[in-house]
């Protein structure tokens, strides 16, 4: 196998796993994807030109690291200099600074604001290469469900226009769509005060992360997720797989909805890489998908392969939900509504673009295909005991080795795949539940297409 081949195979194995969860995927973006398209710094060379621009931090980050400071405590060392150097040097920072309320990290936070502002780019226009662009527009193709971050920076609002920044503590609020967002978990340069940086701000973080990580989790279970820009012993990544592992899978088992995608400048024409890859959290194993590449190209556009209709924007399904969420929550019980039928109806009747825009599929008798084949995978497993699709798609991967038959592969009495819009979904009847139920309990079985 040469790395063409890798990329076809990696490419249909992804765009398997979009059209059996029948969701958009989760995108987990890291300091890498900033590295990769404007020079954005590491974490550690964002403490490296923080140690540059104040003279008064005595040693390079090397020397810190010999003495095994992890990173948040030389983030700590670091705000101590940087406080003595603000107010010896007022002229430098805010004023409103310097009042006594202010955090005393508030000053090396605003050198952090002032470095992104200085090299993130306006517009994503303004990245000169080429093949950046490229990779850029299908990144914005996929159309991702949601967006986690660690980032600092406000790269990516620039390239998911439409996307709405949901900001440090903001995530808990429970009014968050959960759709269009960008969540950026560490905070943000735009109130640059919140960050998380310092070995203080790391603790706090930490002992609000279960109620982030209950949010998440959801997204975790029901989405394809995609890791870019971080680096295999990143410690943020190794804490979210911890939180994935715990209702994914079982010991040692693949969980067949993660990509972790790396980046090998050493890739030839004759490279054979490897599709999976173990990391090993409090001294357990989890095994993910992993896709190395030199270019993204090819990965993003497997992942933008089942994407929304094209005319849907996430401002727009924003607004739509938050009508809804506002209506269940206030009108109703408030006062009555009034609905025009015959306005709806009209509106059914000509304007083409209002099923298109809920997504709905116009079938010749939709009742019929929704009492036939009335569940997702997802829900399939759930019947049979299993926390999520994963463990029904391993007894339908059985029964095509033992059988010969993929169930999935056509129409028939156990499923059907919807179009919807240019996505589609798989749908399972009650045969399929009773079919799997057997396979699962071992029991004889006969398949019938």
């Amino acid at each position: 196998m040469n790395y063409q081949d890798y990329i076809l195979e990696v490419s249909e194995d992804i765009k398997d796993c979009l059209k059996e969860m029948g969701t958009q995927p989760i995108l987990f973006i890291g300091s890498g994807l900033s590295q990769r398209y404007f020079n954005g710094p590491s974490w550690i060379g964002l403490l490296e030109a923080l140690q540059k621009h104040c003279p008064l931090i005595p040693n390079e980050v090397g020397f810190y690291l010999q003495d095994q400071y992890k990173l948040e405590e030389i983030g700590t060392e670091f705000t101590k200099y940087y406080r003595d150097w603000a107010w010896a040097n007022k002229d430098l920072f805010p004023e409103e600074l310097f009042q006594s309320h202010v955090p005393k990290s508030s000053y090396i936070k605003y050198k952090i604001k002032r470095i992104f502002e200085e090299i993130t780019p306006n517009d994503v226009n303004e990245i000169q290469n080429e093949e950046y662009k490229r990779e850029i527009e299908l990144l914005r193709n996929i159309q991702p469900h949601a967006i986690i971050t660690t980032n600092y920076d406000t790269f990516l609002e620039k390239v998911f226009v439409d996307y709405q920044p949901i900001i440090g503590q903001q995530i808990l609020k429970p009014d968050t769509m959960s759709i269009g967002e960008i969540y950026k978990i560490h905070g943000c340069i735009t109130n640059y005060i919140d960050l998380v940086f310092n070995k203080e701000d790391y603790d706090i973080f930490m002992t609000k992360k279960k109620y982030l990580s209950a949010k998440l989790l959801t997204f975790f279970a029901e989405h394809p997720l995609l890791f870019v820009g971080y680096g295999g012993n990143d410690k943020n990544i190794l804490n979210i797989l911890s939180d994935i592992d715990e209702i994914l899978s079982n010991e040692g088992e693949l969980i067949p909805n993660i990509y972790f995608l790396a980046y090998n400048k050493n890739l030839s024409g004759n490279s054979r890489p490897q599709k999976e890859k173990i990391f090993v959290v409090n001294g357990k194993e989890i095994r993910v998908k992993y896709i190395e590449a030199k270019n993204y190209d090819w990965v993003f556009e497997a992942f933008s392969a089942n994407k929304a209709v094209d005319n849907v924007h996430p401002k727009l399904l924003r607004a739509l939900l938050a009508r809804t969420y506002k209506l269940v929550r206030s009108d109703i019980p408030r006062r009555s509504v009034d609905v025009d039928f015959e306005v709806i109806e009209k509106v059914i009747s000509e304007d083409k673009e209002l099923p298109r825009l809920y997504g709905v599929a116009l079938l010749d008798d939709p009742s019929h295909i929704n009492i036939q084949y009335p569940y997702t995978l997802t829900q399939v497993g759930e019947l049979l005991g299993y926390p999520s699709w994963h463990g029904a798609d391993k007894l339908i991967n059985q029964i095509k080795l033992e059988k010969g038959i993929n169930i999935k592969a056509s129409d028939n009495k156990y499923h059907v795949t919807i179009k919807i819009g240019k996505s589609e979904m798989n749908k399972y009847s009650q045969e399929a539940v009773r079919l799997l139920l057997k396979v699962k309990n071992s029991n004889e079985y006969n398949v019938e297409i």
